[in-house]
């Protein structure tokens, strides 16, 4: 039985920091095991322009203790009225890594997304000419699709045709949630990838309802039927370069959480490490594992891979705080259900 992993320092392609407050409380979760991550720009007000990015980027970097070693990778808040030029100034400049796609009204603070695709067309097609990826919330908002679907349906009416629009358009599919998801990543060719969230690899739609309401497991998207689950364990644990991990970790305060209206989100920061080391054990592929969460992603970006290392030991159980004391309230650490064993070395 292996009992140690060195694997060269993960990166978290999809991550929520927020701001404020929240951000100071809970970034220390991520920068503890993670060296670079994508942050998502969906603020209040959102990050749309440069100049918002690099404002939040000095917020960020203000809020890391001392001692953690952290880059945040900032990406754009894509709107009816972006400008192409100021997309194509941010990357130029090396500060904007990604842009954000959401359908308006699909997730936590969307609402400035897109509504119609036509409007979009020019800053798609500068990214395409100048390599940006899209990041893509992959959901249709139609009030008449039923939410389980809203994946699939994005992929054939929106998702597929936005491709075959734009020639070498580089996307990525976030926090995809189907067996539809996963198969299409893998067919979709070098400039197509995917992210997998740490809790879409645990959790199934079973987990949220059955034995009451479980608001912690609750995100989007929604986690799906157990078959989806496997799907995407079969994905993230294939070693495949499409394949790789962005966590979603989203803070909510606990009230915000737990109420006749919760949020959508769970938080993942504090032990997404030991989670997957158990889950890639489990489905005999550790030595996948670093494709997945230090290789596949970094290759894609056409960024360098860490050069610092990260060792998980298997000893005894994992401990872990289940909450986060933070100045914005308490946000509870996401619970897989079973015991942790694979301990990140300090």
């Amino acid at each position: 039985m292996t009992t140690s992993l060195t694997l060269r320092r993960p990166d978290d392609w999809h991550l929520h920091l927020r701001d404020g407050a929240m951000l100071q409380g809970i970034l220390p979760e991520t920068a503890r095991h993670f060296a670079r991550a994508i942050v998502m720009p969906n603020l209040v007000p959102p990050v749309v322009t440069g100049a918002q990015a690099a404002a939040y980027r000095d917020r960020i970097l203000a809020a890391l203790p001392d001692g953690m070693a952290f880059e945040p990778l900032m990406t754009l808040y894509l709107t009816e009225e972006t400008d192409p030029a100021d997309v194509a100034a941010a990357h130029a400049s090396g500060l904007v890594k990604a842009v954000k796609l959401y359908p308006a009204g699909a997730t936590t603070n969307s609402a400035s997304g897109v509504t119609d695709f036509e409007k979009v067309r020019g800053v798609l097609e500068k990214m395409a000419e100048i390599g940006l990826p899209l990041c893509v919330h992959g959901e249709v908002v139609d009030a008449d699709v039923d939410i389980f679907d809203r994946e699939a349906v994005f992929i054939d009416t929106v998702l597929d045709p936005i491709r075959r629009a734009t020639p070498g358009l580089r996307v990525v599919m976030e926090h995809i949630t189907t067996a539809e998801g996963a198969a299409y990543a893998q067919s979709g060719g070098p400039d197509l990838g995917a992210t997998i969230t740490t809790h879409h690899l645990v959790i199934n739609r079973n987990h949220i309802l059955v034995g009451g309401i479980k608001p912690h497991y609750y995100c989007l998207p929604v986690a799906k039927r157990e078959h989806h689950r496997l799907a995407l364990r079969a994905a993230a644990t294939s070693g495949l370069p499409c394949f790789f991990l962005g966590t979603d970790s989203a803070p909510h305060a606990d009230p915000a959480k737990e109420s006749a209206c919760g949020c959508a989100g769970c938080f993942t920061a504090t032990n997404t490490m030991s989670i997957l080391a158990h889950v890639f054990e489990e489905d005999g592929a550790l030595d996948k594992l670093e494709r997945f969460t230090s290789l596949n992603g970094p290759a894609f970006y056409d960024l360098p891979a860490n050069d610092a290392r990260l060792t998980l030991e298997r000893g005894g159980p994992v401990t872990y705080p289940d909450k986060i004391d933070t100045g914005a309230g308490t946000v509870t650490v996401f619970d897989p259900g079973f015991a942790l064993h694979w301990h990140v070395k300090p």
